[in-house]
């Protein structure tokens, strides 16, 4: 068990995207997140009291979590400076990154030297079957993005709160770094082995109540060209009933890609759609969940209601606005 509470690292992050781990544990495990950690560079702030190691220590945290999803998952030999001097002061380390803690020998050596614990949660820690496309019992919901990091999980989560407020059967499915440190559970789905991706979140979302829903956390976009693979694993192994369409409006091109623009929803729902219909024929289109963090209220507002005429279906920002219009949608299934 990762100890808590953390102090949230983030590092050097180029922007307030990049501290999307941290970000996620402050909103939804404010309880966990003691205060941030950030060096001379860093353009994140995940609005948490800036703290030393020190400062941190006297607050009761006791693992220093790295909060910062980088591009390739790299541990800079900046950062590790930092890291060897929370060990040394009595931290624990966790880290999501595919760089993984333990595969580092300065670092192994000072946990050793001083007791302390590292945890890479991007480890899969069962040996995962293939995918055999078997219906299973229950419901399950997905999320897919026009892009990466556009709000995915925090749409999940949000749904299986408004579920367990309503007293409906419900459970988050982690798949990713952020999702497991916020749980502790769940599949490093990025780090499974291709050919047992999807069998992976078969293994995640097994039969279950028939009027239970799995909100499975979803990755990547089908339209990334960088991480498509997770997001068909989520797709075929998922075998969902209800997808959610996921988008952050106000992007100017592919999170990474300055070469590729974002799809539209019509796209997105089309091609979604199709796919999810190969493991599952049932799979609906039931709602929109639009990141609006970048617009003011009513422009937002705005912007959800156009949706909802284009297209036919309940538009939010379930973060923002609530997510009863979705979970509203899945209860009329």
């Amino acid at each position: 068990m990762i100890k808590t509470p953390y102090l949230l690292f983030l590092g050097d992050a180029p922007d307030q995207l990049a501290a999307k781990v941290a970000q996620g544990i402050k909103d939804w495990r404010p309880e966990n997140a003691v205060g941030q950690f950030r060096m001379e560079g860093c353009k994140a702030d995940v609005g948490l009291a800036d703290m030393t190691l020190l400062e941190a220590k006297e607050a009761g945290a006791k693992t220093l979590v790295i909060g910062v999803a980088n591009r390739g998952g790299v541990i800079s030999q900046e950062w590790k400076k930092v890291l060897v001097m929370a060990l040394e002061e009595g931290f624990d380390l966790a880290s999501g990154l595919h760089n993984l803690l333990r595969d580092e020998p300065d670092l192994v050596a000072v946990a050793e030297a001083t007791g302390q614990a590292l945890h890479d949660v991007r480890v899969p820690e069962v040996e995962y079957p293939i995918a055999n496309g078997k219906k299973r019992a229950g419901k399950r919901c997905l999320a897919v993005g026009t892009d990466c990091s556009v709000g995915k999980m925090y749409t999940a989560l949000a749904m299986d709160a408004e579920m367990r407020e309503r007293g409906l059967k419900s459970t988050f499915r982690a798949t990713g770094q952020t999702g497991i440190l916020i749980t502790g559970d769940g599949v490093p789905l990025d780090a499974v082995i291709a050919d047992f991706m999807a069998g992976s979140v078969e293994y995640l979302t097994p039969d279950n109540d028939s009027d239970h829903w799995d909100h499975i956390e979803g990755q990547g976009s089908l339209f990334h060209v960088s991480y498509s693979g997770v997001t068909m694993a989520l797709i075929h192994g998922g075998q969902p009933d209800a997808l959610i369409l996921a988008h952050e409006p106000t992007r100017e091109h592919m999170r990474g890609l300055p070469e590729y623009q974002q799809p539209s929803l019509e796209a997105l729902r089309d091609m979604a759609l199709s796919l999810a219909k190969v493991g599952n024929p049932d799979c609906q289109v039931v709602g929109i969940s639009v990141n609006t963090q970048h617009m003011a209220e009513d422009s937002a507002k705005a912007y959800l209601a156009e949706l909802e005429d284009s297209m036919g279906l309940p538009a939010t920002d379930p973060y923002r606005f609530g997510a009863g219009k979705l979970v509203d949608a899945l209860v009329a299934l």
